[in-house]
């Protein structure tokens, strides 16, 4: 996981980078969000298109940079115990315009209502609306 930023209450929010961190927190939150990140990067590898220039062997160099760039922004919000307290989805600067900031609490309990101060951080930090309204729990309209 990468830090991403603090938050009131000795909360912090991380970046889920891996699979295994996506299924630990779909384990540990009761719900989907591993389903989720697995869609978002098998479709983020079928876009990727390395140099073609590099040897068999150097082609996947570039992958990781491809995925941060490409893929939403999974999250987790853990306490100052690791205790998932929330997850997110936010699309990237990639994305296609129309996948919706999801935020949710275990078992995709309201997170805005015993976190909104955590979630006010975020959205600073990341610069765009993470408003309740905007919330539509792991929906996207991209095709």
């Amino acid at each position: 996981m990468q830090y991403v930023c603090d938050a009131p209450g000795q909360k912090t929010w991380f970046r889920i980078e891996t699979e295994s961190e996506a299924a630990l927190e779909s384990q540990a939150m009761h719900h989907a969000l591993e389903a989720h990140f697995q869609r978002e990067r098998q479709a983020a590898i079928a876009t990727y298109h390395p140099p073609r220039t590099l040897n068999n062997i150097e082609k996947n160099i570039g992958l990781g940079a491809h995925l941060q760039r490409t893929m939403p922004l999974f999250l987790t919000l853990r306490d100052n115990e690791g205790t998932p307290l929330a997850s997110a989805m936010l699309p990237s600067t990639k994305a296609c315009g129309t996948l919706r900031p999801t935020i949710v609490g275990p078992a995709y309990a309201d997170a805005y209502a015993a976190h909104d101060d955590a979630i006010a951080a975020l959205e600073k930090t990341v610069g765009m609306s993470l408003r309740r309204e905007r919330n539509n729990p792991f929906e996207s309209c991209c095709p």
